[in-house]
């Protein structure tokens, strides 16, 4: 019973992650069929060509060609850690695509963020001594933001995020004497392993590496060289692998897929992974945008800012700085894209390896905050905004047009107004199957916030301020031809889909 009463949140979030299955085969998912095909091709065909899966199942716009095949255009990695599992299951019986997706989507996306969050809660500790506290926090990040989408999607966004911060969170541990230093093994192979998953990660290993080094700095120089030099060569294999992938598929150990996608090349085609300069358009839509952005899907994240400020006061100013500059370049690489939207999303997926980042400035503000329950229920309201947002998007379709500028109503309310839901444990119970998994999320999220310091009134005033974020969302309408073409879209496309 204790081990429950402290980790009963963390079991309660599994069972939402595992109540889901937001699988639309009608949808042909541009993103997640082609790393279908790779763990096929590797275990039933031994190449990493996926033309035998385009044959079967059909092509997307996520494909590249060379040499007379087809291949997937992403790093390769989530598809690698899927294949051995999958290799396994297939001893009983080749799983059809749907299992397939499924196995996928457990092995790279569920099983990975329960192990982070598990780690996080100890690591948050040193910001947020309070278990409570802790236990708020990260129930937002796993079902108010786009940690709870892409970890039930095989994206490969939420692995490369699990990779990148389990190698910061170990690797501080190292520098904290709380780990042994060959632990830093591990800190490597993760680190490099996470741009072998999803390529733009790879702008997180410098700073973090510099931010290991600066809390070692008290270490005698031999020894931080040894720490480094177990981190490179955890790094080697990953590494090796990914250079093998690209020269096999290639002919190249530097050629990407994308250098021969055959949709998207041309936005790949000019600076580092199609990186420009920053455009408005692009900043807005990534930030503030009803339809996209970060900080109105999910604005609790903005408490980070307060948070960043109480943690330099207490002298953690190195994270500060890193998590200030991870920020800055994510941020930079988002909006610098030709294709910044990035299709089909809820929130900018392209950073969904930098939200653990800000989590410690986040626990640090709602920890400043425990003895003030006006403060806290302020803060719980923006999270409650979040978990309506991204659990009402997963439980319909969790990959919203990027031609609605209200999906929100337009999509996911819309369609569960109309009673299309993910399929689900469930599903024999049609739309009434969702209400059980909002009910259990809200109780969740309510205890939780109760417990954190708002008690039953701050839980009210939350709860207030929820509704009135959400009923403004209402306001937002696009110009009356898009609303056309978007209700057009619902009908002939998203519905049909959804509803099966």
């Amino acid at each position: 019973m204790p081990l429950l009463r402290r980790y009963g949140w963390l079991c309660a979030i599994a069972a939402a992650y595992l109540y889901l299955f937001p699988y639309y085969p009608k949808l042909q998912s541009a993103n997640e069929l082609p790393r279908v095909y790779l763990v096929k091709a590797m275990v039933e065909d031994h190449t990493f060509a996926i033309d035998r899966g385009v044959a079967t199942w059909g092509g997307t716009s996520d494909l590249s060609q060379y040499a007379g095949h087809y291949y997937q255009n992403k790093a390769p990695g989530a598809s690698l850690v899927a294949a051995p599992v999958y290799a396994l299951a297939r001893l009983a019986g080749e799983p059809s695509l749907a299992t397939t997706m499924w196995l996928c989507r457990i092995v790279t996306g569920v099983i990975p963020s329960l192990w982070l969050l598990w780690l996080l809660y100890a690591y948050l500790a040193r910001f947020a001594p309070a278990a409570e506290t802790r236990k708020l926090v990260l129930i937002a990040y796993a079902v108010g933001s786009m940690a709870f989408t892409y970890a039930l999607q095989f994206y490969a966004h939420q692995l490369s995020a699990v990779c990148i911060a389990a190698a910061w969170i170990l690797g501080d541990d190292v520098a904290a004497g709380t780990r042994s230093r060959r632990t830093m093994l591990a800190v490597g192979f993760l680190a490099a392993l996470a741009p072998v998953v999803d390529y733009q990660t790879a702008f997180a290993v410098l700073p973090l590496a510099g931010y290991v080094v600066a809390r070692m700095w008290t270490w005698p120089r031999a020894e931080i060289l040894r720490a480094f030099g177990l981190a490179v060569l955890g790094g080697l294999l990953p590494i090796a692998v990914l250079l093998f992938y690209h020269q096999a598929c290639f002919g190249s150990p530097f050629a990407t897929g994308y250098n021969y996608a055959v949709t998207y090349a041309a936005d790949h085609t000019h600076g580092l992974l199609g990186m420009t300069y920053p455009k408005w358009e692009a900043i807005v839509g990534s930030t503030v945008a009803p339809s996209n952005g970060l900080f109105a899907l999910a604005p609790w994240w903005l408490l980070a800012m307060p948070g960043g400020v109480y943690l330099w006061r207490r002298g953690e100013r190195a994270l500060v700085i890193t998590v200030v500059g991870l920020t800055l370049i994510f941020f930079y690489f988002v909006t610098s894209l030709t294709a910044w939207h990035a299709g089909w999303e809820v929130g900018p997926r392209y950073i969904v390896a930098l939200q653990p980042f800000l989590l410690p400035l986040v626990a640090a503000a709602f920890a400043e905050w425990r003895d003030d329950w006006r403060k806290v229920a302020a803060g719980a309201g923006l999270v409650l905004i979040g978990v309506v947002v991204y659990t009402a998007s997963t439980a319909t379709l969790p990959t919203w047009p990027d031609s609605f500028a209200n999906p929100l109503y337009d999509v996911a309310f819309r369609l569960l107004g109309d009673g299309a839901v993910a399929p689900n444990a469930l599903s024999v119970l049609g739309a009434a199957s969702a209400i059980l998994l909002f009910a259990g999320i809200a109780a969740l999220v309510g205890v939780a916030i109760v417990r954190a310091g708002a008690g039953a009134r701050g839980l009210a005033i939350a709860v207030a301020i929820c509704v009135v974020a959400i009923a403004g969302f209402a306001l937002v309408r696009p110009d009356p031809t898009q609303a056309q073409a978007n209700r057009a879209a619902y009908a002939r496309t998203l519905y049909p889909a959804v509803a099966r």
